[in-house]
């Protein structure tokens, strides 16, 4: 099977086909592959695109440049405050809106999905690559849970896929501390798979062996899966909005970006 290999180089997302293999590529290398609201819609898109492919075997995304993904461009998204409206508005509270999407979608592409990490994986960025399947880094890759510094907390469904991986207590602590992680320890706490010097070739040598085996069976043994292994999974998106909602309301959050913008001695005030 072959399909033409195309590229969109205006794009800030790239979709490429090498042979029956999607290559999905953040491509905001000058920014560090960080999230602006075209990068949202567009990966919402080609996830949608790619779940109704059927002739595609697998999925690799990655990120151009030097890093994956250092997490949401902030300031264009606070740029204007409709924005962060069309990010987080949901019709029902245990879908997906446009942020959860963008790491969600993936769980729904009946092939197996492959994050390739290189450099940094943070906030956003490791919100997107626990929505794959697998999860491969080079040894310099560094990961993190980045909300908490901006008085946040992590609502792009990623919350659903560390669950499946990580002790409760490594994922509060990842969560709570917004520390940045090495690779080995990353692998150590199994959000990811493997580390690799180069990933995409990880990647692909773990698909040659998949391939072997029916692309019907395949697309129902990641689905069985994935339904074995979720539970309650409306009610956590449902829950990462509404206290997402609460954080941007609150004091505190206001604080915690003035703290870590130059102000780190402001004083946080009470819980409310």
């Amino acid at each position: 099977m072959s399909h033409k290999n195309t590229e969109n180089r205006t794009s800030c997302v790239l979709l490429n086909f090498e042979n029956d293999i999607a290559i999905v590529s953040l491509n905001r290398p000058d920014k560090h592959n960080a999230l602006n609201m075209d990068m949202f819609y567009q990966l919402d898109k080609i996830s949608k695109q790619l779940r109704k492919n059927k002739k595609i075997r697998a999925v690799i995304v990655t990120g151009e440049g030097v890093d994956f993904c250092s997490g949401l461009d902030i300031k264009s998204i606070l740029k204007k405050p409709s924005r962060g409206l069309k990010l987080l508005w949901k019709w029902l509270p245990g879908h997906s809106n446009l942020a959860q999407r963008v790491s969600t979608n993936w769980r729904k592409v009946p092939v197996p999905v492959f994050m390739c990490i290189h450099g940094r994986c943070w906030g956003g960025g490791l919100q997107i690559a626990l929505g794959g399947d697998f999860r491969i880094a080079t040894p310099e890759s560094t990961l993190s849970v980045m909300e908490a510094k901006w008085g946040l907390i992590p609502d792009m469904g990623g919350t659903i896929g560390m669950r499946e991986v990580m002790a409760l207590d490594q994922g509060l602590e990842l969560a709570m501390t917004a520390k940045v992680i090495d690779a080995q320890e990353a692998l150590e706490n199994k959000i990811l798979s493997y580390i690799s010097d180069d990933p995409k070739t990880k990647a692909k040598k773990i698909i040659s062996e998949i391939t072997q085996n029916s692309p019907d069976a395949i697309a129902k043994i990641k689905q069985v899966f994935h339904q074995a292994w979720h539970k309650n999974d409306a009610a956590i998106l449902a829950r990462e909005s509404f206290w997402q909602w609460k954080m941007l309301l609150g004091r505190n959050q206001k604080i915690a970006v003035k703290r870590h913008s130059g102000k780190p001695d402001l004083p946080y005030k009470d819980r409310s």
